[in-house]
């Protein structure tokens, strides 16, 4: 079991850009084909681009009693609700945005996106 410290938020560290190449290159699929409103709303939502998101990647969650975070040690099991292998949920600042496996970039964890909400939903979920 970690220490508290341990569970503390972590500074974004970005992938090393050799790892993010390959990454990248074993994942390209087609082009999706251009959408002639994607551009205008890209240019209208410009400003916006280097605002920090908080990302996380939720793999389950649980509901305890009290009691049993009281009685919490090293080795202490806490039963999620997923099942082994389904797919790890991705939120940008607390909103569901898509939906991957865990993979390993190095010495480090990463999500492969399986699933992704469209740009028009993501957008229209900002606010």
């Amino acid at each position: 079991m970690a220490t508290p410290e341990a569970l503390e938020p972590q500074q974004f560290n970005p992938l090393n850009p050799e790892e993010t190449a390959e990454l990248l290159k074993e994942n390209k699929e087609e082009p999706v084909a251009h959408q002639p409103d994607q551009g205008k709303l890209a240019r209208e939502l410009e400003f916006l681009y280097g605002v920090p998101l908080q990302v996380s990647v939720e793999v389950g969650r649980a509901r305890i009693l009290l009691k049993d975070l009281l009685q919490m040690g090293e080795g202490y099991v806490v039963e999620l609700d997923k099942q082994a292998g389904a797919p790890l949920d991705l939120y940008v600042n607390s909103r569901l945005i898509a939906r991957g496996e865990a993979v390993k970039v190095g010495d480090k964890f990463g999500i492969k996106l399986t699933e992704v909400v469209s740009q028009s939903d993501r957008i229209e979920n900002l606010g």
